[in-house]
């Protein structure tokens, strides 16, 4: 049986048509997989400092004319000894304080700096949220803005610094709303 011209030419294309389509499949894989791993950086929000792990660095979006703005975080100690928080800066702040919000024997919520920092227990982990401990910029360069980030650096006794970036929050967000998943690795 002879091959007509049109049959000869479906025997020629359709190897090169294969190879063709995997190439291109290849090329976008490959390409979703470097913009992914070019996404991942900017996207983790957890870090480590020794045997410390800090949790969702986090702050709320405040109106433009705000001095000041709060920061939260969890801070875990996996060591078999304890550090401490000991100071903080921001890009966004002139500077920056640890403070503590508790109720007085009045029943007076009251706000204090903590000149020597927090302490976080070996094997144990501190929260850094409304209400409770927090990190207050204070002379704002910048307002926060909801759904932008900031850069800080957080200061520990025995762990040295690290840097950390603070996701911004809607102006009413609490420490357990909104999905933060999206933080993590």
């Amino acid at each position: 049986m002879a091959i007509t011209p049109r049959a000869s030419a479906q025997t020629t294309t359709f190897p090169f048509n294969l190879a063709r389509g995997g190439m291109i499949r290849r090329g976008v894989t490959a390409l979703a997989l470097m913009l992914a791993a070019m996404t991942l950086p900017s996207e983790a929000h957890d870090y480590k400092a020794g045997d410390l792990q800090i949790d969702h660095p986090w702050s709320r979006a405040t109106v433009p004319t705000a001095k000041v703005a709060a920061g939260y975080l969890s801070i875990k100690n996996a060591g078999e000894e304890a550090d401490r928080l000991v100071s903080v800066e921001s890009e966004i702040s002139e500077r920056a304080e640890i403070h503590e919000m508790a109720v007085n024997a009045e029943g007076i919520m009251t706000m204090r700096p903590l000149s020597q920092g927090v302490e976080i227990p070996a094997g144990g982990s501190v929260s850094l949220e409304p209400g409770s401990y927090h990190l207050m910029f204070m002379e704002l360069n910048a307002p926060p803005k909801e759904g932008e980030r900031f850069s800080g650096t957080l200061h520990f006794e025995k762990a040295g610094s690290i840097d950390v970036e603070f996701a911004v929050e809607a102006m009413g967000a609490k420490a357990s709303e909104g999905d933060h998943s999206g933080h993590g690795h």
